[in-house]
C-alpha cells in the first residue's frame, strides 16, 4: 500500500491509500479520483515523497470487502443490514460486505459472502481499494483497508435474514441524489465508496 499526498487544481491537499503507484495513475487518467473538498478531478501528487505501508491496520486483520452488483440498466442491489446488527442496524448498504478468512484472496472471500448473505454467484473482479476510519453510534471504530469488489446479475437476492432485513435494486442516479438528502439512511462506508463506483460507471 502506498499513501500520496494529492492537491486539486484548486489547491485543496488531501491524503488517499493506492495498492501502487500505476493505480494512482490509471485512476487519474480516467478521470475517476476527485478532490474531497471541490469534486475537482484535476489531481495531481504533491512533491512530498509517498508513505507506504506493509502492515494490516491496527483495528483489522482482514481485508473487509464491498460487493457491488449492477444489472443492464445500472440498477444497484442495496440491502438494508438487519436490525440485530451490533453496529449500523437497518442502514441500507451496498450488496454485501466481509472480511478476509486466512488464505483466501478477496475475490474468494467476496464470493463466498455473497453467496452466504444474498443467495447470489457470479463472477467478481476487483475495482480499488481505500482505507476508511469511522466512530458508530455505539462506540465502535473501524479502522478498515477496504477492497471493492464488482460484479453483474439480474438474479434477484434469497437474502439470510441474520444479516440482511431487506433488499432493492435501485438506479445509482436515484442513489446519488438519496445520499444528498437522506445521509442517514445509509452506512458510513457506502456513503464514501458510492461517488468513486458511480464515476467508475459513468467512465468504463
Amino acid at each position: 500500500m502506498i499513501k500520496y499526498n494529492l492537491k486539486c487544481k484548486n489547491h485543496h491537499e488531501f491524503e488517499s491509500w493506492f495498492s501502487d503507484s500505476n493505480e494512482f495513475d490509471k485512476l487519474n487518467k480516467k478521470k475517476l479520483l476527485e478532490c474531497i473538498y471541490c469534486s475537482s478531478k484535476k489531481i495531481q501528487k504533491s512533491i512530498m515523497a509517498p508513505m507506504i505501508s506493509g502492515k494490516k491496520l491496527e483495528k483489522d486483520v482482514s481485508s473487509f470487502l464491498d460487493k457491488k452488483l449492477s444489472n443492464e440498466k445500472n440498477e444497484l442491489l442495496l440491502q438494508q443490514r438487519a436490525f440485530s446488527k451490533y453496529h449500523s442496524p437497518g442502514l441500507w448498504t451496498n450488496t454485501c460486505c466481509s472480511h478476509q478468512h486466512e488464505g483466501e484472496t478477496s475475490i474468494q472471500a467476496a464470493k463466498r459472502r455473497l453467496n452466504q448473505e444474498m443467495g447470489i454467484n457470479t463472477s467478481l473482479e476487483f475495482l480499488f481499494s481505500f482505507i476508511y476510519k469511522a466512530e458508530f453510534e455505539n462506540g465502535l471504530i473501524e479502522h478498515e483497508f477496504d477492497h471493492v469488489i464488482f460484479g453483474r446479475s439480474n438474479q434477484d437476492p434469497k437474502i439470510d435474514k441474520n444479516e440482511a432485513e431487506s433488499w432493492k435494486w435501485v438506479s445509482v442516479d436515484l442513489i446519488l441524489k438519496d445520499i444528498a438528502i437522506n445521509q442517514d439512511k445509509y452506512t458510513v462506508w457506502f456513503k464514501i465508496i458510492f461517488q468513486r463506483f458511480y464515476n467508475y460507471l459513468k467512465n468504463r
